[in-house]
């Protein structure tokens, strides 16, 4: 049942979050921006996310979605770190932590 629930609330994540990012928002494009990314970059890695969330939302496909959502998460961090942009450490951790228990199920 909690794996069921995460991976519930795994794929809202990503579906939100991409999203957010595909629409590309000015705010969105300005950190993207900011992180040294071209402007236009939020457009693929909302998509990105978003496809991950569909992958993740099917058993049969499910494991590809997470290594993508890995990859995913690992890359922000990566630029949120760089960048020394530590309030977006915590989401990415749930992110993170709901990303492992869907993966020990899949």
């Amino acid at each position: 049942m909690l794996h069921n629930i995460t991976v519930g609330l795994l794929v809202a994540a990503f579906v939100g979050t991409g999203m957010f990012n595909a629409i590309g928002t000015p705010a969105a494009q300005d950190d993207f921006a900011r992180w040294g990314y071209p402007r236009w970059w939020c457009r693929i890695t909302g998509g990105l996310e978003i496809v991950a969330a569909a992958l993740i939302a099917f058993p049969a496909t499910r494991s590809a979605g997470i290594a993508l959502g890995i990859m995913i998460i690992i890359a922000a961090l990566v630029t949120v770190l760089r960048q020394r942009e530590f309030s977006h450490v915590a989401a990415l951790g749930i992110f993170t932590a709901f990303l492992v228990i869907a993966a020990t199920r899949s």
